[in-house]
């Protein structure tokens, strides 16, 4: 991918960002190095129109920084959202926890990542740590999300019925495709709403096939920018490989996000950027690119009104 030189581009790629949501951001504090905090994080979203960001951290519920940052830093426009993933320094399947998140206006609620029995056998075949293992505390223990008869746990059940209650959403996290089929089927039987399936392009080995049926469900697949980016250390695909992973939900069905904030590699602005780029070089048009950097995010996380103040400010 080029860099981006052209005036006429860079003018097309600030009024998309007008409006943009960034739903998955690893911004700090955290126990992994993290480039950005999560106010540095909002004031560079500011200044770019963004309407919101979700920040996420896989060992902690970031919903009580974000409310601080709200009362704090009423200047900046963008909105701050967090979430809660399911690991566990939170306790796991842990119903308290996800209750208390939503309390505090919590967006998502995230199945284990690092602590997925998945994640932990890909993490294995990757010979790779990630740097917020929390090895260095005590060994992780995988948290499992279905009975040895493939149903799901009881515990998962009253996740899912919280999520439901609050209208929140439930995002597939680091699981195998195959568990993630299962909770996403129940979540639907038991009322939720809203579902995100995170990166199908790597880690959870997924293929287009599901991309297509979990989509035809109506969840929303989110892609993950960062494993696209010419010059990005978490770069695993090109950019074709988005190309097919878009065609396989539809434009509709498709949420981008940077999954950005770590050390040594763009910062989540820039990824998101440059993403956007990408699609343009990808042949996708500006309509199409606002719905999978806005509008279908905003549909996603029931936040449109942001959407809208954001445009028009």
């Amino acid at each position: 991918m080029t860099e981006i030189t052209d005036p006429n581009v860079e003018a097309r790629i600030d009024a998309l960002l007008k409006g943009a949501i960034d739903p998955h951001v690893h911004s700090g504090p955290s126990i992994a190095p993290r480039g950005i905090d999560h106010v540095t994080l909002l004031r560079q979203a500011s200044q770019a129109g963004f309407a919101a960001v979700v920040t996420k951290d896989h060992d902690y519920s970031g919903v009580m920084t974000a409310e601080l940052i709200r009362q704090h830093f009423p200047e900046l426009k963008t909105k701050i959202y967090s979430s809660i993933v399911l690991n566990n320094v939170v306790g796991g399947l842990n119903p308290y926890a996800v209750e208390h998140t939503a309390a505090l206006g919590g967006r998502i609620v995230w199945l284990p990542t690092l602590a997925a029995a998945n994640h932990l056998r890909w993490q294995a075949s990757a010979n790779w740590v990630h740097p917020a293992s929390t090895d260095r505390m005590r060994p992780v223990t995988a948290i499992p999300v279905l009975n040895d008869d493939k149903s799901v746990r009881d515990d998962m059940k009253e996740i899912i019925d919280i999520v439901a209650r609050n209208d929140m959403v439930l995002a597939s996290g680091h699981l195998h495709v195959s568990e993630t089929w299962v909770i996403f089927e129940e979540a639907q039987r038991r009322g939720v709403k809203r579902l995100v399936f995170t990166h199908p392009e790597d880690i959870v080995d997924a293929s287009l096939n599901d991309v297509k049926g979990i989509a035809a469900m109506g969840a929303f697949v989110e892609h993950s920018l960062c494993m696209f980016l010419d010059g990005c250390k978490f770069k695993s695909r090109e950019a074709e490989d988005l190309r097919d992973q878009i065609e396989a939900a539809g434009v509709e069905q498709t949420m981008l996000c940077s999954d950005l904030g770590q050390t040594g590699t763009f910062s989540p602005l820039d990824g998101f950027r440059r993403g956007i780029r990408l699609c343009m070089d990808l042949g996708y048009d500006d309509d199409q690119i606002r719905k999978m950097v806005s509008g279908n995010t905003a549909r996603a996380l029931g936040i449109e009104a942001d959407v809208a103040t954001a445009r028009a400010s």
